[in-house]
Parts: structure tokens; sequence; C-alpha cells
């Protein structure tokens, strides 16, 4: 049994009203949904799952994952 921790792999989740539906420009930055910061992709992934699918009403919702694991470290997100 392996007891090392995984890697961390931050990953933001956040989202709110555009603009336009083929845009990425928020409506109001003041409203945007910061829904939280999650350990890896999978986690990252099920946050915003629910969260698209609460709001799949409103057409102009998006919500988006960011790879803040790249950010923090660009050699991270290149193919070795």
């Amino acid at each position: 049994m392996n007891d090392t921790p995984a890697k961390q792999l931050p990953h933001l989740v956040f989202g709110g009203e555009l603009i336009r539906l083929d845009g990425t420009e928020f409506k109001d930055l003041s409203k945007v949904d910061m829904v939280g910061i999650f350990p890896n992709y999978a986690a990252a992934h099920t946050a915003w799952k629910a969260k698209a699918q609460a709001t799949v009403d409103n057409a102009h919702m998006r919500y988006f994952i960011v790879h803040l694991h790249r950010l923090l470290d660009p050699a991270d997100g290149k193919p070795a």
C-alpha cells in the first residue's frame, strides 16, 4: 500500500452570466460565482458539472475550470 499523498494539482471552478453566448466576457464581474479550488481535475469536474446542471435553464450562464497548477508551474502542463 502506498501512503504517499497524491501531488496537488489545484483547479479553480468559477462562472457567471455571460454577455454573449459565443464569448467569455461576464455581464457583471461582481456577480461571478467563485465555486472553489479543488485538489485535482476530477473533483473540479464534479463541482463544475453540478453548477452547470443547476443553471441549465439560463443559456448565458457558464462555468469554467482553470488549471491553476499550470499557471503556478507552466512546465507541469507540458508533456515530458
